[in-house]
């Protein structure tokens, strides 16, 4: 469970610190205006296949592995890494990729200055915090990602061995 709680307590953080950054959206077949709006934040997955454009723009963090560990001597241990994707729209090449980057910098910076989420995840900075902008010629989507290595609070053993 621990690992769930943290990937729903970056959703509420990422919320938190990107609310204010208003971008626009694609327009869908009946709409009849730009839509902007802040990012959404999926966990794990989008909600279908498909929707992988349409709905930009979005955070998307996933666990991708986890360690727990116990070196002789010394307290269980565990972490959990995570990659972020980010991605947005925007018809204007330059725009969409200077939004894109002001949107990672915004979630980059506010992980590094909080390092602590939820009361019990902490952002591990011996493992580094990476982001990489995909050099890809998407447009209109440019997307981006950060991996990120989370401390967790360790599984304590019910028997002592």
């Amino acid at each position: 469970m621990t690992r769930t709680i943290l990937l729903k307590r970056l959703r509420a953080f990422t919320e938190e610190v990107t609310a204010d950054l208003i971008m626009p959206t694609r327009l869908q077949k009946g709409d009849t205006e730009q839509i902007f709006r802040p990012a959404k934040v999926y966990l794990m997955r989008l909600p279908d296949g498909t929707s992988a454009t349409k709905k930009a723009p979005y955070v998307l963090h996933q666990v991708i592995t986890g360690m727990d560990q116990q070196p002789q001597g010394q307290r269980v241990t565990s972490s959990a890494k995570v990659r972020s994707i980010c991605c947005v729209y925007n018809d204007d090449e330059q725009e969409g990729g200077l939004m894109l980057l002001n949107l990672m910098e915004r979630l980059r910076i506010a992980m590094l200055r909080q390092v602590v989420i939820g009361g019990q995840f902490t952002l591990d900075l011996e493992a580094g915090l990476e982001t990489l902008v995909y050099p890809d010629d998407t447009a209109p989507y440019f997307v981006g990602e950060m991996i990120s290595t989370w401390k967790l609070p360790p599984v304590e053993r019910e028997v002592n061995l």
